[in-house]
């Protein structure tokens, strides 16, 4: 099994607009370009909304019999470990092997011995086509890079041979994500990662780096667009230089991790995967959650109030909430407004404040980013939550799909 060029991650994380999202795709289907969804949907998510593995499975298939289409599709095994990834086996054919707990555990020193006696053919000047500037590497260099990594790629590999064992090898997309970790890695660094993913015989199709700049959860980025397209690129071409040197899959692409709403680097990245012919996949996640109570809040009445119920209990409860997520979020608290403001709201105040629309004077990332990690407030409200969205399902669904295309993949690939 093989993931094709183009990918879109789509977060659901109550399980309702799988066919909105999948029109969204089928939108810029229909605009000349392939891009395949991948449902996908964390351990940690399950647990807080009470759903499972299988769930996502039929979601997926439903919106994919319902509308009709006819090309690939994929469900993610998301940020899964060995303690749970048995419960995904059955339902998934995307995984996403998540060692950012394991970055930086030192291997025994026999491994990292034979790590660097394999790559000390890459001492010296070691120059990727492509780039400009040469990487100086050394024994210790060798030594440094294996202490950070080695063993978080080894947990990769058990791991997958753990799920390819019982699904076949043939049967998944294996992806390598270590992005949730306080320091990116660095191009040099990548090169010796996919090193050690190829010694170690794991057939991965994406890799999920950290880039420079913080990427928070739902809004943009921030940091130096121009060192992270200077390192963009130059991932792309260890990504090919890699591919050749060590007979990874010739499909082998970067995946872009909370890359929801990154607008501004996706003129870079979609520029630079055109320049270098290749491939991405691009994850989000709970944009969708947001467009959901944006939705209810624009349809007024009831669902306006409850839209800004959630806010209520997100800020009384803001603390527990954002706990989990304190890697990717940046609230400044006195950026946020009252609950008590908020109830004053109109329907068009409350959705233009939520709604990821950059310049628009009402928009405020700390209310947005706030929200985005309330869902469990919404989990809590049970069949309450889910009969406001089938009660609303229009609006909300006119608000997913248009912020899937509209904001996200035009913005990609220059549509």
């Amino acid at each position: 099994m093989q993931i094709s060029k183009y990918s879109f991650g789509i977060g659901d994380r109550f399980g309702h607009q799988g066919k909105a999202q999948l029109s969204a795709l089928m939108k810029v289907k229909n605009a000349g370009i392939d891009v395949v969804p991948v449902w996908n949907k964390s351990n940690r998510e399950h647990g807080i909304v009470g759903t499972s593995p299988a769930d996502v499975r039929k979601e997926a298939d439903a919106a994919v019999r319902v509308l009709g289409w006819k090309g690939e599709y994929h469900v993610d095994a998301d940020h899964i470990n060995l303690s749970n990834v048995d419960g995904y086996i059955e339902y998934s054919d995307f995984f996403t092997l998540d060692v950012a707990d394991y970055i930086m555990k030192p291997p025994d020193s026999g491994s990292l011995g034979s790590f660097v006696e394999q790559n000390r053919k890459y001492t010296g000047k070691l120059r990727i086509p492509g780039i400009g500037e040469a990487y100086e590497i050394t024994d210790e260099r060798l030594s440094e890079i294996a202490n950070k990594y080695l063993f978080a790629t080894r947990k990769a590999a058990e791991l997958y041979r753990h799920i390819s064992g019982k699904k076949g090898a043939g049967n998944l997309i294996p992806e390598v994500s270590m992005d949730e970790v306080a320091q990116p890695q660095t191009p040099v660094e990548l090169f010796f990662i996919l090193a050690m993913l190829a010694g170690e015989e794991v057939p991965l199709q994406t890799i999920a780096p950290k880039f420079t700049g913080r990427f928070n959860k739902g809004v943009d980025y921030e940091g130096d667009i121009r060192q992270f397209e200077k390192e963009f690129e130059e991932d792309l071409l260890v990504i090919d230089f890699a591919v050749k040197e060590f007979g990874l899959p010739r499909n082998l692409k970067l995946s872009v991790h909370s890359g929801s709403d990154k607008f501004s680097i996706y003129p870079a990245m979609g520029r630079l995967i055109k320049k270098h012919d290749k491939g991405i996949h691009v994850k989000t996640a709970g944009t969708t959650w947001l467009e959901e109570v944006i939705g209810l809040a624009a349809s007024g009445g009831e669902g306006l109030e409850m839209a800004r119920k959630i806010y209520r209990k997100a800020y009384e409860k803001q603390e527990a909430l954002c706990a989990p997520y304190a890697t990717v979020i940046d609230i400044h608290p006195e950026g946020l407004p009252s609950p008590e403001e908020v109830s004053t709201w109109s329907s068009e105040k409350f959705a233009g404040t939520l709604r990821h629309i950059p310049g628009h004077a009402d928009y405020n990332p700390n209310f947005r980013q706030l929200i985005h990690v309330g869902y469990k407030v919404a989990a809590e409200m049970g069949n309450d939550y889910y009969a406001a969205l089938d009660k609303n399902a229009g609006i909300i669904a006119r608000n997913v799909e248009e912020n899937i295309y509209d904001r996200h993949l035009k913005r990609l690939f220059n549509l």
